[in-house]
């Protein structure tokens, strides 16, 4: 015998029970199908099927009872455990909740129940051949194609999703990162991208689907534009103003060159006891990054503490770090030292605290200007020698 009953014994019959033995009664496909591999698929389009990792444990037990490993022998798509076989390979699962995953398998038509006449699940050989009573698994075979899209549509959007939170972490870092650059000026609407930064950080520990991540995604980039755009006006007006600054400055640099050279110089020499004991031109060759960046010519030491003046804000060394190393070390030595840190930039980690480091072996006197003059001098492979 090989009638598949249509109505469950003992249970009432609805259309979907219908749809699924018609579909049944359908060929089956030629091709095979590794059940193990449907299984995976199915485990990544489950949502497509409405059921859940529990429901899909109990079917891959289900499963573990079909001999071989490829759903293609019709006659052997029907398996017959006990209750008590399957909640054992559901390492001890309740037979009540057992019952409940199997009814959500078979609402969600991924397998089918061929009852027997009494209800009972067994196989009756004979002569003829053998008549299974039990799980029928051949749904699984039948939906195969619909299985696999689902499953490779669910791993194209887990893609997307991944994509759109690494976009949203980066570019919440940007956002809180200019935010902080900028810290002081009057921004438009800072409070609100700051809040948009606390809620994108809360929402990235929850799980969320596609359309939320791009509507969040869209809000960043739109705070990431406003915020650059304002950084660009804030730029435009500061060049504005230093460019009329300098234009002030060089209507007026031919006068006052001449007056420099009239005798400016003494008044603002350095006493001889500020002197390092080192030729200037011995700094100004192992160190030429601060010849490069000072504005105007380094001629004596006064213009070399001038332009140390000058490019210490740029090395990002705060006022007061710049300010003790004068009264430690004296004008002239802190500015040969900070020439030093600017030609070695590269290699010093933080130069404000290397300059305090400085300062204090000078005040206790363990420090040599000459010593790290010419120790820069050995590094620069250019260095003009000069009588140091």
């Amino acid at each position: 015998m090989t009638y598949h009953a249509i109505t469950p014994f003992r249970r009432p019959v609805d259309a979907v029970r219908i749809h699924r033995h018609a579909t049944l009664m359908q060929p089956a496909p030629g091709t095979h199908v590794n059940k193990w591999a449907i299984l995976r698929d199915l485990v990544a389009g489950r949502e497509a099927f409405d059921v859940t990792d529990r429901d899909l444990t109990v079917l891959q037990a289900l499963v573990s009872f079909h001999p071989g490993n490829d759903l293609d022998d019709p006659a052997r798509l029907i398996v017959y455990p006990s209750n008590a076989a399957i909640c054992e390979r559901l390492n001890g699962m309740p037979c009540s909740t057992m019952r409940r995953h199997l009814a959500r398998l078979v609402q969600a038509g991924l397998i089918l129940r061929n009852d027997s006449p009494n209800g009972k699940r067994y196989v009756r050989r004979s002569s003829l051949g053998e008549q299974r009573f039990g799980f029928d698994l051949s749904p699984l075979s039948q939906r195969a194609g619909e299985i696999q899209a689902a499953a490779q549509q669910a791993r194209d959007v887990a893609t997307v999703i991944a994509g759109l939170r690494d976009d949203i972490s980066l570019m919440r870092r940007d956002v809180t990162g200019l935010l902080d650059l900028v810290e002081g000026q009057a921004l438009p609407r800072s409070d609100q991208h700051r809040d948009l930064v606390a809620l994108a950080a809360r929402t990235l520990r929850r799980r969320l689907g596609l359309a939320e991540l791009s509507a969040l995604r869209a809000d960043l980039a739109a705070a990431l534009s406003d915020i650059q755009g304002a950084m660009a006006d804030c730029q435009t007006d500061d060049l504005s103003i230093r460019d009329s600054q300098n234009e002030q400055h060089y209507q007026s640099s031919d006068k006052e060159e001449s007056e420099s050279e009239r005798g400016e110089e003494e008044d603002i020499c350095l006493p001889h006891s500020e002197q390092p004991d080192l030729a200037l031109a011995c700094v100004t060759s192992a160190c030429r990054d601060i010849v490069q960046f000072s504005s105007h010519p380094i001629r004596d030491w006064p213009g070399l503490v001038s332009a140390a003046d000058q490019v210490s804000p740029m090395m990002g060394i705060e006022p007061s770090v710049w300010l003790l190393a004068k009264q430690k070390m004296g004008a002239a030595c802190a500015a040969a030292a900070l020439a030093a840190i600017l030609q070695r930039f590269a290699q010093i980690r933080s130069p404000g605290a290397y300059l305090r480091t400085l300062a204090s072996k000078a005040e206790a006197g363990q420090f040599s200007i000459g010593r790290l003059i010419r120790s820069v001098a050995r590094t620069e492979p250019e260095f003009t020698a000069v009588n140091c």
